[in-house]
């Protein structure tokens, strides 16, 4: 089984050093939000996902989740440790107070997503979804819907569910069958069938609260007609207890080939009543605030998964003796592996791509409570583009480098990584979903280049170049080597966005081919911006904590000189264009 430290301390850096958003320091809902209160929390993160859910993990692949009798159960040990989960209040941590949450931010609990997604996945998605489904309930539905089912969610008693794939339709939802008819007590009767439901059924939660798109039988086709309804497993009544079970049976559960211990759902809806969250027809608007929020949790799953390979890698080459180096360190014996050049380099890459990747992610969870929270519009539509513009960067890239993270963690464990006993071929596995779904990662750099750069608000990618060009300014001559090389970088992107808004008009076929390619390059990019702002302060503050920052300092060298340099190499790719895939005869 793998062993996992958390990051903490790594965290506490992010919190206490690159929390400089102006916006998001003004927000008064998070002045209390204090050092001492985030390393309390992040402590205590830390315990229950290295001594209670890191176990899990093997559990759960070896021991899958079951359908038995039309009833789902979880792997041996779920059940205790999520009433421990509960108990200890972490489904409540980013919740408003007011349905009994902790009201921490998205800068807290985004530490919390990266040590549940390295400890393990198939514990968390029981949760996860259900934060989300809070999001969109919190967001779209009526107060006497958010007082009856939000305080149960929020406590971790009822769990929550995201069903929008249907055997007719994936990403193209404007396909499915599923429909809704309206009954003269303003309820609908739900009747479909839904797949691949994460956590659809399980034995944790006594209520599943399912959030369903389907159409109303007067609706129109396609994606204009899609309406969001709430379909819980159980009726609840008016006084807030558990009533009959809906029309609702688990069909199946998928056989899959990583994140064994999550029960992924095949669900049928029969005349199941169902209630309308938000406006009819506006389906898809309310459930893509759920959808965009686990975008960038996925992302963060990635981030997770990749720490904890990272860790067992780098502690597995300081142990294993294979081989003689050039400059021998053992005249008669073999030496460490991470005295290889070609090891070192694979544990830097790791280790420059993943704190990159969390000093980024911790800048969009500034964003993100900016853009929710803010008293001024414009501040908080300004942090909602930027918000939408990385959402699909940190999703497909940062899991995309996880599987190029696991698979450097086998190789490094050789022979050993491809047996079960490390558990480093789990990771690989259990990875291998978070480019699939949420949208595929196509989908994602599709989404990105036709619309993302740019809205009804302008240019959004020009006005995030702005932005970093004027918070990578710096008047500080050591990290003048690195802003010279990130400006070079900068003109290509800005070349990059031309190309891309150019070709938007010719030939969207180019365009097309090229969305992999740019939403790579704008992701290796923004990984350098978030190490520019780490090395402000590594410069700076680089007396207080030396060894610390001189950590920081080399590996940040390494990303520039090693990692970065592949953004142009996708520029370069890119613009050759499409006209050879296109006329392609495939036989």
């Amino acid at each position: 089984m793998p062993s996992y430290i958390a990051p903490v301390e790594d965290m506490m850096f992010l919190f206490e050093k690159l929390r400089d958003n102006k916006n998001y320091n003004e927000l008064e809902k998070y002045k209390e939000v204090n050092s001492e209160l985030v390393k309390d929390i992040l402590e205590e993160a830390a315990k229950i996902n290295q001594n209670l859910i890191l176990p899990l993990a093997k559990v759960g692949d070896e021991n899958p989740a079951i359908l038995e009798n039309g009833v789902v159960r979880t792997p041996p040990g779920y059940k205790e440790a999520y009433q421990k989960y509960i108990e200890d209040g972490w489904t409540s941590l980013s919740c408003d107070p007011k349905y009994g949450g902790q009201g921490m931010p998205k800068t807290v609990s985004a530490f919390f997503d990266e040590m549940l997604s390295s400890a393990s996945l198939s514990f968390k998605l029981y949760s996860e979804l259900s934060i989300g489904a809070y999001n969109c309930i919190n967001h779209h539905a009526s107060d006497e819907i958010k007082n009856k089912y939000l305080p149960k969610i929020v406590e971790g008693k009822w769990s929550g569910t995201m069903c929008l794939t249907e055997p007719v339709c994936g990403t193209d939802l404007g396909l499915l069958k599923t429909k809704a008819e309206k009954q003269i007590d303003g309820t609908y009767k739900i009747s479909g069938q839904k797949i691949f439901i994460t956590s659809g059924d399980q034995d944790l939660t006594e209520n599943i609260i399912h959030l369903v798109i389907a159409r109303a039988t007067d609706s129109p086709a396609g994606t204009k007609g899609i309406s969001l309804f709430l379909v819980p497993k159980f009726i609840v009544n008016e006084d807030g207890s558990i009533g009959s079970r809906n029309g609702i049976l688990t069909g199946s559960i998928e056989t899959k080939m990583g994140i064994k211990g999550s029960a992924t759902c095949v669900l049928n809806f029969d005349k199941a009543t169902g209630y309308m969250i938000g406006k009819k027809d506006k389906g898809l608007n309310a459930m893509f605030t759920m959808m965009n929020l686990e975008r960038i949790v996925v992302g963060i799953q990635g981030l997770g998964i990749s720490e904890i390979a990272y860790q067992n890698s780098l502690a597995y080459a300081k142990e294993r003796k294979q081989g003689k180096t050039n400059n021998t360190k053992s005249p008669n014996g073999a030496d460490f592996i991470i005295e290889h050049a070609d090891i070192r380099r694979s544990l830097l890459n790791m280790k420059s791509i993943i704190e990159g990747e969390r000093a980024l992610c911790f800048w969009l969870s500034q964003q993100t409570e900016v853009s929710l929270n803010h008293p001024d519009e414009k501040v908080r539509q300004e942090a909602s583009d930027f918000v939408s513009l990385m959402t699909p960067v940190v999703k497909s890239l940062f899991t995309d480098l996880a599987m190029e993270i696991t698979n450097d963690a086998m190789q490094i464990h050789g022979g050993y990584g491809y047996t079960k006993d490390q558990g480093i071929e789990q990771l690989y596995r259990d990875n291998r979903i978070t480019p699939i779904y949420e949208g595929t990662n196509s989908i994602q750099a599709a989404d990105l280049v036709f619309r993302k750069l740019s809205n009804k608000n302008g240019n959004i990618i020009n006005k995030f170049l702005d932005l970093i060009k004027s918070e990578t300014n710096s008047s500080n001559e050591k990290i003048k080597p690195f802003t010279k090389e990130f400006t070079h970088y900068l003109n290509i992107l800005t070349k990059f966005s031309e190309w891309i808004n150019e070709k938007a008009k010719l030939n969207k076929d180019d365009v097309s081919a090229a969305a992999n390619d740019y939403l790579k390059t704008l992701g290796f990019i923004s990984i350098a911006y978030a190490w520019i702002k780490v090395l402000e302060v590594s410069f700076k503050d680089y007396n207080q904590n030396k060894n610390f920052y001189d950590d920081k300092i080399d590996t940040a060298k390494f990303y520039f000189e090693k990692v970065l340099p592949r953004a142009e190499q996708h520029y370069k790719t890119a613009i050759s264009g499409s006209l050879n895939i296109m006329n392609f005869k495939f036989n």
